[in-house]
């Protein structure tokens, strides 16, 4: 009943900055959580932001300070603003999003971050 479509994944230096978006097919208001997770290569899919209905948002300890998730009602996206990148942030960003307690998930975006 949900979809979510990711973008603005690309490659970037160390030190640079993405903007990720994540667009839902459905008002965010009747989302009961939302949040962005990654994959690296050799680990598993982890948690990186994320927010639940009533309560602030939630981030990893890795990514405190640099990492910053915001929703935009008006177009029923959520965005993740990721400066000071790092090598090690590199991994696809999955978009989640959770509703009457069915989980789902968009495609993905592949986020390199590389001299």
């Amino acid at each position: 009943q949900v979809q979510l479509v990711e973008s603005g994944g690309g490659l970037v230096q160390p030190g640079g900055s993405l903007r990720l978006s994540c667009a839902a097919s459905v008002s965010i208001s009747s989302i009961y959580a939302m949040g962005w997770y990654r994959q690296a290569p050799g680990k598993q899919r982890e948690l990186v932001a994320g927010f639940t209905s009533g309560r602030g948002p939630n981030y990893a300890d890795s990514v405190k300070g640099r990492f910053t998730i915001s929703r935009d009602n008006a177009k029923n996206t959520v965005i993740l603003q990721m400066n000071s990148l790092k090598p090690e942030d590199t991994a696809v960003y999955y978009c989640n999003a959770v509703r009457s307690n069915v989980y789902y998930w968009g495609q993905g975006t592949q986020v390199t971050v590389s001299s």
